[in-house]
């Protein structure tokens, strides 16, 4: 097999939570132009525009909803992801909610929905698809971290908490799973251009101050993570586990 041929995803299947926009959309429609088909996934809204969109490429997907700030949110989706269109070759957690408030003032419930939401709906869904991928042993999971997941961030305590959590749980995970081939990493992006950093970027000071830090000058577009994530979910990766792949236009080296 050529090595392009080894970021090929066809037969393959990817469920992507949080896929109706953002860096889930643009992970979800990398993965379909590389050949998989695509559950894709929305918690606020559905996520049947990008669904259309990978249709209109030509390959299979559809569009799921569930609300993983619920207790039993993972385990719905997975199911009716499994009733519909199998059981996934690729998983990519990339839901997530935040919560900005300073620490001493930090509301509980809140914490909570952060926590529920980035971890514990993140492992849940890892527990789920890696049954299925260790009985084959074959499975990527793509989990998506922060810069938060080695800093402590400013008035999101729930956040980076929970961030921190997700590439300790990608550690975790990748050393029981891979000797059975299903390798288990994350990435972590930079300040990238989404809904979550809207409040940020209009924050005139406060975006400076981030932009002045930032070595490519700019913030990060969501077509700037598709190739990261097409690589770790392809068979191109397959002796990389573990691993929390910073997508930060040089934030982290600065």
């Amino acid at each position: 097999m050529g090595i392009l041929d080894r970021f090929r995803l066809d037969g393959k299947l990817a469920l992507v939570t949080g896929s109706a926009t953002g860096l889930g959309a643009a992970i979800a429609l990398a993965l379909a132009e590389a050949g998989a088909s695509v559950a894709c996934h929305g918690n606020r809204r559905p996520a049947d525009e990008t669904s259309e969109t990978i249709r209109s490429l030509g390959r299979a997907s559809r569009s799921f909803a569930a609300d993983l700030g619920k207790p039993d949110g993972a385990d719905s989706l997975y199911e009716a992801v499994f009733a519909a269109m199998g059981a996934p070759d690729v998983l990519v957690n990339n839901a997530g909610t935040i919560y900005r408030e300073p620490a001493e003032n930090h509301d509980a419930q809140e914490w909570a929905t952060v926590l529920q939401v980035n971890l514990t709906s993140v492992f849940r869904l890892c527990q789920l698809a890696g049954r299925t991928m260790l009985d084959r042993r074959q499975g990527k999971i793509i989990n998506i971290a922060s810069l938060l997941s080695f800093q402590g961030g400013i008035r999101v305590p729930a956040y980076a908490a929970s961030k921190g959590g997700v590439a300790q749980l990608t550690k975790a995970l990748s050393n029981e799973w891979a000797e059975r081939n299903v390798q288990v990493n994350a990435i972590a992006p930079g300040y990238f251009r989404t809904e979550n950093t809207t409040a940020l970027r209009n924050d005139e000071l406060r975006s400076s101050q981030i932009l002045a830090r930032i070595p490519a000058a700019r913030w990060g577009e969501p077509e700037d993570i598709a190739g990261a994530a097409v690589f770790l979910a392809s068979s191109a990766s397959n002796y990389i586990t573990g691993e929390v792949l910073v997508v930060d236009g040089g934030w982290m080296s600065r």
